[in-house]
């Protein structure tokens, strides 16, 4: 059974006020101080976030378990140096970004300006064990059309700088801005992939191969492809249902290369396409189908992903455990929804943070 491993970014905030406050330093070095050979917490481009990373597991349970027992280190961490943490995608509060002081982080502020230090945007990587760098391949491939319907499920950033924004998900339109980020034509082989990342490289525009912000991609530091679509969920359980849907993907996706069969040739385009509506949408209207690229309810969308990947998630032990995940998101709303619901019953974005914190740290 593939190995999953997830990756999520965390809101440094005020408690009492909701403000993001840049303590990231503060919060790794009672980490360190904790445990000086955690390799659990890292720093990211802005002060204002906290990362983490679980280790490989092939057992879903594990896996929520890991997500729960980070986000409660962080969380205490975080209380040790006066902040607290919140699963947010984006701050439902203004605030003015501090970027991270280091020679990388400076070389991209200097080099693509309010870009970076509009980028305060926190996101969940989701990595799947892959056989090889050709497997990988033919795996990114397969799953383009897919990626906006977990995008959609995954929607947990309504609010930006104090307003609604009128979109679902408005990180992954303010990650858009990066000039690697976003779909991929069809590579067809490893050879063409790396190829096409080296003369990304050589054009000097990005800076190193961590910049290849492609939608998936193959990892550059560990065997697996990693799906890069999501917002940070709001709840734990939403991570883990994102990370079963992935690993099922690429079971999927390789049995597909494995029997020749080939990938939708959906253009770039019409793949930008199907991730504008998912931003704007999440799971309150229509989305594009991954097949028809036509514009179907939500829902319908959502159930021909389960469809599509129903052989897969039983083989693994998910089936029960996605399809009871996918109705519960579809019946009480993703993170986006949650927080909309949060403003209009107590008329404030500050109560919106404190209870999101809240449910940061639920199981």
């Amino acid at each position: 059974m593939r190995t999953v491993g997830v990756e999520e970014e965390l809101l440094l905030v005020d408690p009492e006020t909701g403000e993001p406050r840049a303590l990231s330093a503060a919060v790794l070095a009672r980490a360190a101080l904790d445990d000086a050979r955690q390799d659990v917490f890292e720093k990211e481009l802005h002060q204002q976030m906290l990362e983490f990373a679980t280790h490989p597991q092939a057992d879903m349970e594990r896996l929520h378990a890991e997500i729960v027992r980070c986000r409660e280190e962080a969380g205490r961490h975080a209380e040790g140096s006066g902040c607290a943490v919140a699963a947010l995608a984006t701050s439902p509060l203004p605030v003015s970004p501090a970027v991270g002081v280091n020679r990388r982080y400076q070389w991209m502020a200097d080099q693509y300006g309010v870009v970076v230090h509009e980028q305060l945007v926190l996101g969940c990587h989701v990595h799947v064990a892959v056989e090889s760098d050709e497997e990988g391949v033919a795996v990114i491939d397969r799953v383009r059309p897919w990626l906006p319907v977990l995008a959609a499920l995954s929607a947990n950033s309504p609010f930006w700088q104090g307003r609604d924004s009128s979109y679902s998900s408005y990180r992954s339109r303010v990650w858009q801005r990066w000039p690697s980020a976003g779909p991929t034509e069809l590579f067809g082989s490893a050879e063409s992939y790396h190829r096409r990342v080296a003369d990304m490289l050589a054009t000097g525009t990005i800076l190193d191969e961590g910049m290849v912000y492609f939608d998936v991609r193959l990892s550059r530091r560990y065997p697996t492809v990693e799906f890069r679509v999501a917002d940070v969920c709001l709840e734990a359980g939403t991570a883990v249902l994102l990370a079963a849907l992935a690993r099922a993907l690429v079971g999927t996706a390789v049995r597909e290369w494995r029997e020749g069969r080939e990938p939708a040739g959906h253009s770039v385009s019409l793949l930008r396409l199907a991730a504008w509506r998912a931003a704007r949408s999440g799971l309150t209207e229509e989305l594009l189908h991954p097949v028809t690229m036509r514009r179907l309810p939500a829902e319908t969308v959502v159930r021909a992903l389960l469809e599509h990947v129903g052989e897969a998630l039983a083989a693994d032990g998910d089936l029960d455990r996605v399809r009871e995940g996918v109705a519960g998101l579809l019946r009480h709303g993703n993170g986006a929804r949650v927080q909309r619901e949060l403003l209009e019953r107590t008329g404030s974005l500050r109560a919106v943070v404190t209870e999101c914190v809240r449910r940061t740290q639920t199981a």
